[in-house]
């Protein structure tokens, strides 16, 4: 791999930044892998206004016209997996296999909404009266502004940027200052779009809020903490702009009684995979395990010698499980709030330190148990790779904990038992609800979350209509006086 670029990407050109540098370090060897130059205010103005001429071409051609361009850019991405994934293990520190996942998710979503777009642009309604007709036409809101976080900085960019282009609407997208160097690579993968449709500038929040708040900007995708989505949504308001939010969660994972015997391995299994995906630098990651009293210690044991046979490394090596944290401010928030609970009771059954390692940001697979309901590590996003695990005497008291605090993102439930599934899926308060299958997205499947987790959704055809307006268009074919136009009398 050469030297990773980074300029931004404006109206189809590769231009430097004139902004202030950004130090990109690779959390494994802790140095320097390249210094990226922000995006000024004048280069993002320079972007929404590319974004904005390019409008006007792009959200007139037809779906079906478009549906070839957005298969060119998936083609485009998996022709660059191995040079995309190799610059998104350097600086997230994620190993090379799930980086080249991630390529091909992209590509998925680019095919999936490049078909969805030609099936439907509104629908027929019943008219009030015989000689009328009507329709709900669906219309593209504009430039889109996509902030995207540094944990998945290809999919939860494509997640926003496949149903946008899609819906015919064009794009400015700022990569988060931690993960810029994935994001500017995919620059030739946009050749084959018009000029000025998909624009990408970096920076830090400073570039995010000028996006946010930026009247050229019609909506506004974001993820992210919830601190900062709660920002962008205050400045959307400010201008009636829509906005996107999708803002992180602490989600639960939930074993019920019956699920003895072999079932508890496979449960075991996957919650580990649940916990530890990427570090644990998942937006759905589970962060809290309510397992029933029955098989509590099954579990338990079944999970901590899972844990213990995961591999921890360099993640450019092909057998690492589980490389770095992205930096030394997530990796402390995670230990902190590790060492925090164990002050007040709990213990530590797998992992809790570095492994030995004196070099990258690395935080073992850690399994924790006795934690104390209100401890931060039950209650507030960690984003790390730990595994809380606590008793519970039953399924209503599992879901009433899941239920608790004021995240409502993503929920996992393992069961045996049809009647404790459907309980489930009715009373847990989680945008994505999985059963026996930790994890698994579908393009087709909305993504988003309840309550503090955030606003929308993205992904299936709802993702597509966050990035639409409805219009009503109501024609009369006789032109006649009505009856009940004045006069009254």
């Amino acid at each position: 791999m050469g030297e990773p670029t980074t300029d931004l990407l404006i109206a189809g050109r590769t231009v430097p930044g004139e902004g202030a540098p950004i130090d990109v370090e690779n959390p494994t060897t802790e140095r320097v892998a390249a210094t990226v130059p922000s995006a000024s205010p004048a280069q993002v103005d320079q972007a929404v206004t590319a974004a904005g001429e390019a409008f006007e071409e792009w959200s007139r051609m037809p779906a079906i016209d478009r549906a070839p361009l957005l298969r060119q850019v998936a083609d485009a991405l998996r022709d660059h997996t191995e040079e995309l994934a190799l610059l998104m293990t350097t600086e997230i520190g994620r190993p090379l296999t799930e980086s080249r996942d991630e390529v091909e998710w992209c590509a998925s979503c680019l095919e999936f909404y490049a078909e969805v777009a030609r099936s439907e642009i509104g629908r027929v309604i019943p008219p009030i009266e015989s000689s009328q007709f009507a329709v709900v036409v669906k219309e593209p809101h504009g430039v889109v502004g996509c902030i995207v976080p540094w944990n998945y900085p290809l999919l939860l960019l494509f997640w926003k940027l496949a149903p946008a282009l899609a819906a015919g609407n064009t794009v400015v997208a700022k990569p988060s200052e931690l993960t810029p160097l994935s994001t500017l690579a995919l620059a030739p993968v946009f050749d084959c779009l018009p000029d000025g449709v998909v624009n990408l500038v970096p920076g830090d929040g400073a570039v995010g809020a000028q996006i946010a708040e930026h009247e050229g900007v019609e909506c506004v995708a974001f993820t992210g903490s919830v601190a900062t989505g709660q920002k962008v949504g205050v400045a959307c308001a400010a201008r009636n702009a829509r906005a996107n939010l999708e803002m992180g969660g602490k989600d639960a994972f939930i074993v019920c009684s019956d699920m003895a015997d072999e079932a508890i391995e496979v449960a075991a299994r996957g919650g580990a995979w649940a916990a530890f995906l990427n570090a644990g630098q998942v937006c759905t990651s589970s962060e809290r395990f309510f397992v029933v009293e029955d098989v509590y210690d099954a579990y338990v044991e079944a999970f901590v010698d899972h844990t213990k046979s995961l591999v921890v490394g360099d993640p450019m090596d092909e057998k690492t499980d589980i490389g770095p944290m992205v930096s030394a401010n997530q990796r402390g928030k995670a230990a902190s709030q590790v060492e925090a609970a164990v002050g007040v009771g709990a213990r530590i059954l797998a992992g809790g330190d570095a492994g030995g390692r004196e070099t990258g940001h690395y935080l073992e697979p850690t399994v924790v148990v006795d934690v104390p309901g209100d401890a931060a590590l039950m209650t507030e996003e960690t984003f790390g790779p730990v595994a809380p695990i606590v008793p519970v005497p039953s399924l209503d008291e599992a879901i009433e904990r899941a239920n608790s605090l004021r995240y409502g993102l993503g929920a996992i439930i393992y069961t045996r038992d049809l009647a404790n599934a459907v309980k489930c899926l009715k009373e847990v308060r989680a945008g994505s609800v999985w059963i026996n299958d930790p994890l698994t997205d579908n393009d087709a499947g909305p993504f988003g979350g309840f309550k503090n987790s955030g606003i929308g959704r993205e992904l299936g055809a709802e993702g597509l209509d966050a990035f639409r307006e409805a219009k009503h268009v109501h024609i009369e074919t006789e032109i006649e006086v009505k009856d009940w136009w004045f006069p009254y009398g």
